[in-house]
Protein backbone atom coordinates (compact mmCIF):
# COMPACT_ATOMS: atom_id res chain seq x y z
CA UNK A 1 0.00 0.00 0.00
CA UNK A 2 0.83 3.78 -0.07
CA UNK A 3 3.28 4.89 2.27
CA UNK A 4 3.87 8.78 2.36
CA UNK A 5 7.51 9.17 4.02
CA UNK A 6 8.69 12.17 6.31
CA UNK A 7 11.19 13.35 7.87
CA UNK A 8 13.01 15.69 10.42
CA UNK A 9 16.63 15.69 11.19
CA UNK A 10 15.98 13.17 13.95
CA UNK A 11 12.31 11.41 12.90
CA UNK A 12 10.74 9.45 10.68
CA UNK A 13 6.90 9.96 10.28
CA UNK A 14 4.58 7.13 7.96
CA UNK A 15 1.77 7.98 6.54
CA UNK A 16 0.04 4.78 5.21
CA UNK A 17 -3.18 2.89 5.44
CA UNK A 18 -1.12 -0.26 7.33
CA UNK A 19 0.42 2.50 9.41
CA UNK A 20 -0.61 4.01 12.85
CA UNK A 21 -2.78 7.60 11.98
CA UNK A 22 -0.53 10.10 12.30
CA UNK A 23 -1.67 13.55 13.86
CA UNK A 24 -0.69 16.52 12.84
CA UNK A 25 -0.63 19.12 15.44
CA UNK A 26 -2.43 22.44 13.95
CA UNK A 27 -2.25 25.07 17.23
CA UNK A 28 1.06 26.84 15.60
CA UNK A 29 -1.29 28.94 13.28
CA UNK A 30 -2.28 32.78 14.28
CA UNK A 31 -5.39 32.50 12.38
CA UNK A 32 -7.82 33.65 15.20
CA UNK A 33 -5.50 33.83 17.85
CA UNK A 34 -5.03 37.98 18.00
CA UNK A 35 -2.31 37.34 21.03
CA UNK A 36 0.32 34.64 19.06
CA UNK A 37 -0.36 36.69 15.61
CA UNK A 38 0.97 40.15 17.65
CA UNK A 39 3.75 38.09 19.16
CA UNK A 40 4.95 36.22 16.04
CA UNK A 41 4.60 39.90 14.15
CA UNK A 42 7.14 41.47 16.63
CA UNK A 43 9.21 38.64 16.25
CA UNK A 44 8.69 36.80 19.94
CA UNK A 45 8.34 32.96 19.29
CA UNK A 46 7.54 31.97 23.00
CA UNK A 47 4.30 30.87 22.31
CA UNK A 48 5.44 29.47 19.47
CA UNK A 49 8.10 27.26 21.50
CA UNK A 50 5.41 26.36 24.21
CA UNK A 51 2.76 24.97 21.83
CA UNK A 52 5.42 23.27 19.92
CA UNK A 53 6.08 21.65 23.31
CA UNK A 54 2.99 21.26 24.51
CA UNK A 55 1.92 19.34 20.78
CA UNK A 56 4.59 17.01 21.01
CA UNK A 57 4.32 15.92 25.04
CA UNK A 58 0.76 15.55 23.79
CA UNK A 59 1.25 12.70 21.60
CA UNK A 60 1.41 14.52 17.96
CA UNK A 61 3.75 13.17 15.68
CA UNK A 62 4.21 16.07 13.22
CA UNK A 63 3.03 19.59 13.71
CA UNK A 64 1.66 22.32 11.19
CA UNK A 65 3.57 25.45 10.99
CA UNK A 66 2.19 28.45 9.72
CA UNK A 67 2.74 31.89 9.71
CA UNK A 68 -0.06 33.80 8.32
CA UNK A 69 -0.60 37.38 9.60
CA UNK A 70 -1.69 40.25 8.03
CA UNK A 71 0.40 43.05 6.46
CA UNK A 72 3.51 41.02 7.88
CA UNK A 73 6.51 39.61 6.62
CA UNK A 74 5.19 35.79 6.27
CA UNK A 75 8.36 34.72 4.34
CA UNK A 76 10.66 35.84 7.44
CA UNK A 77 8.34 34.32 10.28
CA UNK A 78 7.71 31.32 8.69
CA UNK A 79 11.42 30.43 8.27
CA UNK A 80 12.20 31.61 11.57
CA UNK A 81 9.08 29.68 13.12
CA UNK A 82 10.70 26.34 11.41
CA UNK A 83 14.03 27.13 12.32
CA UNK A 84 12.49 27.30 15.84
CA UNK A 85 10.36 24.44 16.24
CA UNK A 86 13.51 22.05 14.72
CA UNK A 87 15.56 23.35 17.55
CA UNK A 88 12.39 22.64 20.50
CA UNK A 89 11.40 19.61 18.52
CA UNK A 90 12.30 16.25 16.84
CA UNK A 91 8.72 16.07 14.84
CA UNK A 92 8.67 16.30 11.25
CA UNK A 93 6.89 19.42 10.03
CA UNK A 94 3.47 20.48 7.78
CA UNK A 95 4.97 23.78 5.83
CA UNK A 96 1.85 25.87 5.87
CA UNK A 97 1.30 29.14 3.35
CA UNK A 98 -0.71 29.86 0.49
CA UNK A 99 1.90 32.30 -0.40
CA UNK A 100 4.63 30.69 -2.47
CA UNK A 101 7.21 33.16 -1.23
CA UNK A 102 6.64 31.91 2.42
CA UNK A 103 6.62 28.51 1.44
CA UNK A 104 9.87 28.27 -0.04
CA UNK A 105 11.39 30.63 2.57
CA UNK A 106 10.12 27.42 5.00
CA UNK A 107 11.27 25.12 2.67
CA UNK A 108 14.51 26.47 2.57
CA UNK A 109 14.73 26.19 6.34
CA UNK A 110 13.90 23.21 6.95
CA UNK A 111 15.80 20.43 7.39
CA UNK A 112 14.62 16.81 6.19
CA UNK A 113 11.95 16.27 3.99
CA UNK A 114 8.55 18.21 4.70
CA UNK A 115 5.31 18.10 3.99
CA UNK A 116 4.31 21.50 1.88
CA UNK A 117 0.67 22.61 3.04
CA UNK A 118 -0.74 23.04 -0.09
CA UNK A 119 -1.81 22.51 -3.53
CA UNK A 120 -5.09 22.99 -5.19
CA UNK A 121 -6.33 22.10 -8.51
CA UNK A 122 -6.08 25.41 -9.93
CA UNK A 123 -3.89 25.32 -12.47
CA UNK A 124 -2.24 28.70 -11.59
CA UNK A 125 -1.19 27.24 -8.07
CA UNK A 126 -0.40 23.87 -9.82
CA UNK A 127 2.11 25.83 -11.83
CA UNK A 128 3.90 27.65 -9.20
CA UNK A 129 3.52 25.37 -5.97
CA UNK A 130 4.47 21.45 -7.70
CA UNK A 131 7.60 22.42 -8.91
CA UNK A 132 8.85 24.09 -5.77
CA UNK A 133 8.03 20.26 -3.85
CA UNK A 134 10.12 19.03 -6.62
CA UNK A 135 13.05 21.11 -6.04
CA UNK A 136 13.26 20.35 -2.38
CA UNK A 137 12.03 16.83 -2.60
CA UNK A 138 9.21 17.62 -0.34
CA UNK A 139 5.61 15.84 0.14
CA UNK A 140 2.28 17.95 -1.01
CA UNK A 141 -1.24 18.11 0.46
CA UNK A 142 -3.55 18.29 -2.54
CA UNK A 143 -6.98 20.02 -1.65
CA UNK A 144 -9.70 18.89 -3.83
CA UNK A 145 -11.41 22.26 -4.85
CA UNK A 146 -9.59 24.52 -8.35
CA UNK A 147 -11.07 27.21 -10.08
CA UNK A 148 -14.97 25.89 -9.80
CA UNK A 149 -14.03 26.01 -5.80
CA UNK A 150 -15.40 23.02 -3.62
CA UNK A 151 -18.20 20.99 -4.73
CA UNK A 152 -20.82 19.32 -2.75
CA UNK A 153 -20.30 16.47 -5.35
CA UNK A 154 -17.84 13.73 -3.49
CA UNK A 155 -17.21 12.45 -7.45
CA UNK A 156 -16.22 15.57 -8.33
CA UNK A 157 -13.98 16.33 -5.75
CA UNK A 158 -12.13 13.16 -6.49
CA UNK A 159 -12.04 14.36 -10.13
CA UNK A 160 -9.70 17.32 -8.79
CA UNK A 161 -7.52 15.26 -6.61
CA UNK A 162 -7.07 12.62 -9.67
CA UNK A 163 -6.34 15.81 -11.67
CA UNK A 164 -3.79 16.98 -9.25
CA UNK A 165 -1.84 13.76 -8.69
CA UNK A 166 -1.69 13.51 -12.47
CA UNK A 167 -0.42 16.99 -12.56
CA UNK A 168 2.01 16.48 -10.37
CA UNK A 169 3.44 13.31 -12.14
CA UNK A 170 4.18 15.44 -15.21
CA UNK A 171 6.74 17.26 -12.95
CA UNK A 172 8.74 14.03 -10.95
CA UNK A 173 6.30 13.88 -8.67
CA UNK A 174 5.04 10.63 -7.56
CA UNK A 175 2.14 10.02 -6.24
CA UNK A 176 3.04 8.49 -2.43
CA UNK A 177 4.31 12.21 -2.04
CA UNK A 178 0.83 14.03 -2.53
CA UNK A 179 -1.62 13.38 0.68
CA UNK A 180 -4.79 14.57 -0.46
CA UNK A 181 -7.02 16.77 2.03
CA UNK A 182 -10.82 15.48 0.42
CA UNK A 183 -12.42 18.60 2.32
CA UNK A 184 -14.41 17.72 5.62
CA UNK A 185 -17.73 19.63 5.22
CA UNK A 186 -19.54 21.10 8.48
CA UNK A 187 -22.08 18.39 9.42
CA UNK A 188 -24.40 21.12 10.99
CA UNK A 189 -24.81 22.91 7.78
CA UNK A 190 -24.58 19.95 5.56
CA UNK A 191 -26.36 16.84 6.87
CA UNK A 192 -24.87 14.25 4.82
CA UNK A 193 -21.26 15.31 4.43
CA UNK A 194 -19.98 12.37 6.52
CA UNK A 195 -21.85 10.00 4.71
CA UNK A 196 -20.09 11.49 1.37
CA UNK A 197 -16.85 12.00 3.07
CA UNK A 198 -16.60 8.25 3.70
CA UNK A 199 -17.38 7.43 0.37
CA UNK A 200 -14.65 9.93 -1.21
CA UNK A 201 -12.47 8.29 1.37
CA UNK A 202 -13.05 4.82 0.25
CA UNK A 203 -12.62 5.65 -3.36
CA UNK A 204 -9.22 7.82 -2.68
CA UNK A 205 -7.87 4.42 -0.87
CA UNK A 206 -8.85 2.10 -3.47
CA UNK A 207 -8.86 3.73 -6.65
CA UNK A 208 -6.24 6.49 -6.35
CA UNK A 209 -4.31 4.68 -3.85
CA UNK A 210 -3.65 7.84 -2.09
CA UNK A 211 -3.23 9.12 1.65
CA UNK A 212 -5.10 11.36 3.06
CA UNK A 213 -5.55 14.38 5.46
CA UNK A 214 -8.02 16.89 6.82
CA UNK A 215 -9.04 19.67 8.90
CA UNK A 216 -10.57 17.81 11.49
CA UNK A 217 -12.55 20.25 13.20
CA UNK A 218 -14.56 21.39 10.75
CA UNK A 219 -16.51 18.37 10.82
CA UNK A 220 -18.25 20.11 14.03
CA UNK A 221 -17.93 23.33 13.50
CA UNK A 222 -21.03 25.95 14.62
CA UNK A 223 -22.63 22.66 17.19
CA UNK A 224 -23.08 22.27 20.58
CA UNK A 225 -20.07 19.36 21.96
CA UNK A 226 -17.84 19.40 19.29
CA UNK A 227 -15.12 17.60 21.10
CA UNK A 228 -17.49 14.47 21.45
CA UNK A 229 -18.37 14.83 18.16
CA UNK A 230 -14.90 15.10 16.57
CA UNK A 231 -14.32 12.07 19.13
CA UNK A 232 -17.00 10.10 16.82
CA UNK A 233 -16.39 11.34 12.92
CA UNK A 234 -12.35 10.46 13.37
CA UNK A 235 -12.32 6.46 14.17
CA UNK A 236 -15.46 6.44 11.16
CA UNK A 237 -13.00 8.59 9.02
CA UNK A 238 -10.31 6.23 9.52
CA UNK A 239 -12.29 3.03 9.06
CA UNK A 240 -13.53 4.62 5.70
CA UNK A 241 -9.09 5.25 4.68
CA UNK A 242 -8.47 8.40 6.17
CA UNK A 243 -4.97 8.08 7.00
CA UNK A 244 -3.60 12.12 9.01
CA UNK A 245 -5.42 14.82 9.83
CA UNK A 246 -4.31 17.61 11.30
CA UNK A 247 -6.10 18.57 14.38
CA UNK A 248 -5.45 19.73 18.36
CA UNK A 249 -3.64 17.15 20.23
CA UNK A 250 -4.70 18.70 23.22
CA UNK A 251 -8.03 16.81 22.94
CA UNK A 252 -8.41 14.02 25.13
CA UNK A 253 -11.74 13.02 23.60
CA UNK A 254 -10.01 13.19 20.32
CA UNK A 255 -6.45 11.20 21.16
CA UNK A 256 -8.16 8.55 22.74
CA UNK A 257 -10.73 7.93 19.94
CA UNK A 258 -7.66 8.00 17.50
CA UNK A 259 -5.51 5.63 19.55
CA UNK A 260 -8.77 2.81 20.08
CA UNK A 261 -9.54 3.58 15.93
CA UNK A 262 -5.56 2.31 15.57
CA UNK A 263 -5.69 -0.65 17.92
CA UNK A 264 -9.34 -1.82 16.15
CA UNK A 265 -7.53 -0.96 12.59
CA UNK A 266 -4.72 -3.57 13.52
CA UNK A 267 -2.00 -0.80 13.26
CA UNK A 268 -1.24 -0.94 16.80
CA UNK A 269 0.72 -3.77 17.34
CA UNK A 270 0.07 -5.87 20.70
CA UNK A 271 -1.92 -3.08 21.86
CA UNK A 272 1.25 -1.31 23.11
CA UNK A 273 0.30 2.34 22.53
CA UNK A 274 -3.36 1.56 24.65
CA UNK A 275 -1.74 -0.02 27.33
CA UNK A 276 1.39 2.61 27.61
CA UNK A 277 -1.23 5.39 27.65
CA UNK A 278 -3.90 3.96 29.52
CA UNK A 279 -2.47 0.93 31.89
CA UNK A 280 -2.82 2.14 35.68
CA UNK A 281 0.30 1.60 37.74
CA UNK A 282 0.45 -1.19 40.32
CA UNK A 283 0.07 0.14 43.95
CA UNK A 284 3.34 0.53 45.51
CA UNK A 285 4.65 -2.96 47.01
CA UNK A 286 2.56 -4.51 44.74
CA UNK A 287 4.29 -5.05 41.88
CA UNK A 288 5.35 -8.92 42.96
CA UNK A 289 1.95 -10.21 43.84
CA UNK A 290 0.68 -8.43 40.82
CA UNK A 291 2.86 -10.44 38.75
CA UNK A 292 2.13 -13.38 39.99
CA UNK A 293 -1.51 -13.27 40.08
CA UNK A 294 -1.55 -12.11 36.27
CA UNK A 295 0.51 -14.91 35.35
CA UNK A 296 -2.13 -17.32 36.81
CA UNK A 297 -5.17 -15.45 35.77
CA UNK A 298 -3.75 -15.66 32.53
CA UNK A 299 -3.26 -19.57 32.78
CA UNK A 300 -6.58 -19.78 33.85
CA UNK A 301 -8.13 -17.65 31.18
CA UNK A 302 -6.32 -19.73 28.46
CA UNK A 303 -7.50 -22.71 29.93
CA UNK A 304 -11.39 -21.54 30.08
CA UNK A 305 -11.13 -20.46 26.85
CA UNK A 306 -9.94 -24.06 25.32
CA UNK A 307 -12.76 -25.25 26.87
Amino acid sequence: MTETVITSEKRKVIIGFEHKFVMIGERINPTGRKLLAEEMARGDYSRVVADAIAQFEAGAQMLDVNAGIPLADEPRILAECVKLVQETVPLPLSIDSSIVAALEAGLAAYKGKALVNSVTGEEERLEVVLPLVKKYGAAVVAISNDESGISEDPDVRYAVAKKIVERAADFGIPREDIVVDPLVMPVGAINDAGRKLIYLLRRLREELKVNTTCGASNFSFGLPNRRGLNASFLPMMIGAGMTSAIMNPLHAEDMQAILGADVVMGNDPNCMAWIKKFREPAPEGAAGAAGEGGRRGGRESRRRASV
